[in-house]
């Protein structure tokens, strides 16, 4: 289920719940208190907020995921959980904190509505694309969430990105910088170059006393690689006997203590025609709003429709196009004013204006749904099914605080296994970069080859392998480097001293032929000494792609030549130590005025995103620059 609710959230709202329901990468339940000291710690403060190390570790757990999803069989973890990738999860919830701030100093509000949208376009709360109240509560409760600290919740993710969007909106792009980003974008250059290709291997003679030299001086190069082998001993839930049987009893006192977990809540489907207040509005500003609604109660009252009235006059665009419809509401979805006047009200009742922080509200209850509460046996698979589940869960947690105890005891893995009559299992041998199996995990693997494992050979403190699923493991085999015999790496010297000779001298030769040029000899009398041909280029824009594009690259970032005469001359270094020698001929701007409307529009999108972009990361800057931001980095690489 989880899975699939990470398929399906998209919008405002999900990171929020995923993060309560994802199980946590290297995260299980019931046996933290063996593992950690209960005092809590930071790795960030902002302004004296703390970001706490189960807040960040959440955050990389769910951007590693999403990593691991978008790139499937390539994602190599290995190379993805550096120090860079921790920094930068850490700072966008810096950066979020500063905006929680700054909305607090601001005053920044989220219209009810809004909220309320953002709920209901999730599509993992919606049945066949529609909001579905059961279905929201369902997930909420699984999640162990109530509908008003999730909305809680939401309103403050709204809130963080309403600055970012306010700033992104104020960006304006004119028809001048239009035209010049157009000009640029499309320019061409006209270009003459030619290339030297890297001296022959054939050319280069290596003696065995050289050879014989660099394996003494870089002895460290030629090591075989630190192996092990692991002892170890797996827990987890998922694969624990499930030899449980639970009596009616039992459900029954479970039932009647949760019994609000089955009881489906009264829901009133509503509409509304909402009149704007400003949020600094004065008196006569606030007494026209409510002239206005009560003008509109009273068409009401005569017998104009609803529907009608509400798409002309109502203020609120989320359900103006659907004649002021809400759907179907429970309580804790809305404002409390609000909520209070549609409870106080029957089935085709019309409300007179009601305030709330948005402006003045005219509500309609078009119908009523009763709360229904499911009995003992409509509840009992349920019941049963959570009984089996958080029994089986204790059961584990009690084996997984009895086996770290035993092993703080005693440390042998192989006794404490015998005693809980669990098997050792053993991997092949790995290096630093893993194996198969159990040594595949990053965790393993930075157990594995700690002093405390490795250099000290204890048991290993519990590795947490998913949810509820840990492993203890033990160095059974260890093979240290050693240098490798000459005669096995000598063929390997041979070529590093070649291609480090073959480096050498075609940069010698390029930066020979270039002092020449700069002197004043031509590219092509450069080429005849070279006995290479000149090639020539026109036309060529940004994106070519019938040319090296380092090569273009360089040429893209030359000035203009003074003259037609007077090219612009460069080294470019290419690939695989070949070298090109290059003349700017002619730069040419494109013509802004051949572009047609559509194309200028899409340049203009682009600008705006950009200037946006920069718009937000500099008011990120400022922020920081005035705000108290510390960093613990010990607790970052934990």
């Amino acid at each position: 289920m989880l899975q699939t609710l990470h398929d399906k959230f998209s919008g405002v709202a999900a990171k929020i719940l995923l993060g309560v329901i994802t199980i946590v990468f290297g995260g299980f339940f019931g046996i933290e208190q063996y593992m950690s000291p209960k005092n809590e710690t930071f790795v960030a403060k902002v302004n004296g907020k703390e970001i706490g190390q189960d807040q960040f570790r959440d955050a990389y757990n769910r951007f590693r995921s999403q990593m691991q999803q978008a790139f499937g069989a390539q994602f190599d973890a290995a190379t993805f959980d550096t120090p860079e990738r921790k920094r930068q999860v850490l700072d966008q919830l810096i950066n979020e904190q500063l905006l929680a701030s700054a909305n607090e100093k601001l005053g920044v509000m989220v219209p009810i509505a809004q909220v309320r949208e953002s709920i209901q376009s999730i599509p993992a709360f919606q049945t066949d694309g529609k909001f579905d109240p059961d279905l929201y509560r369902m997930r909420l409760q699984a999640a162990g969430r109530t509908a008003a600290s999730f909305q809680d919740d939401v309103i403050k993710d709204l809130a963080t990105r309403q600055l970012p969007v306010s700033l992104a909106q104020s960006s304006v792009v004119t028809n001048a910088a239009v035209d010049t980003y157009l000009k640029l974008r499309d320019q061409t250059r006209d270009f003459s170059y030619m290339k030297l290709e890297k001296p022959s291997d054939d050319a280069v003679k290596i003696a065995d006393a050289d050879i014989e030299k660099y394996y003494k001086e870089h002895g460290s190069e030629f090591m075989t690689p630190e192996k092990i082998s692991l002892d170890y001993v797996e827990l987890d839930a998922a694969k624990m006997k499930a030899d449980l049987v639970v009596d009616d009893a039992t459900l029954k006192q479970r039932y009647e203590t949760d019994k609000a977990k089955f009881t489906s809540p009264e829901q009133r489907e509503a509409s509304h025609i909402l009149i704007k207040v400003g949020k600094n509005a004065n008196a006569d500003e606030q007494k026209a709003a409510l002239a206005k609604a009560q003008a509109i109660e009273a068409e009401l009252r005569a017998g104009k429709d609803f529907a009608t009235i509400a798409k002309e006059k109502s203020d609120d665009l989320g359900s103006k196009a659907q004649g002021g419809d809400l759907g179907w509401l429970e309580k804790g979805l809305t404002d409390p004013a609000f909520e209070d006047a549609l409870w106080a009200m029957k089935k085709g009742d019309i409300s007179a204006p009601v305030l709330s922080p948005e402006g003045y509200h005219l509500i309609q209850v078009r119908d009523i749904r009763e709360g229904k509460v499911k009995s003992f046996e409509e509840a009992k698979p349920e019941l049963a099914k959570q009984y089996m589940e958080t029994e089986n869960e204790r059961r584990y947690s009690e084996l997984a605080g009895k086996l770290v105890d035993a092993l703080g005891n005693d440390p042998s893995l192989t006794n404490v296994a015998k005693t809980f009559d669990l098997p050792v299992q053993k991997t092949a041998m790995f290096t630093h970069a893993g194996g198969e199996g159990i040594a595949a995990n990053p965790a393993v693997l930075k157990a594995a080859f700690s002093p405390n494992v490795l250099t000290e050979g204890n048991t290993s403190d519990a590795i947490a392998l998913g949810q509820n699923h840990v492993a203890f493991v033990h160095v059974d085999q260890h093979e240290k480097p050693t240098q490798k015999p000459l005669d096995q790496v000598r063929e390997e010297i041979r070529g590093k001293l070649i291609a480090e000779q073959i480096s050498t001298q075609a940069k010698e030769r390029v930066d020979t032929l270039y002092a020449r040029m700069q002197k004043g000899e031509t590219l092509e009398q450069i080429a005849a000494l070279a006995k290479v041909s000149v090639a020539q280029e026109k036309d060529i824009g940004r994106n070519a792609a019938n040319l090296d594009g380092r090569l273009v690259a360089e040429v893209f970032k030359l000035s203009r030549p003074a003259a037609a005469d007077k090219p612009t001359i460069a080294e470019v270094a290419l690939a695989n130590d070949a070298y090109a020698l290059v003349a700017l001929t002619a730069v040419k701007d494109a013509d802004a005025s051949k572009f047609d409307v559509k194309s200028k529009e899409a340049a203009r999108n682009q600008l705006a995103q950009e200037y946006s972009n920069d718009a937000v990361r500099g008011f990120l800057e400022i922020l920081r620059k005035s705000s108290e931001v510390t960093i613990a980095e010990d607790r970052l690489q934990q």
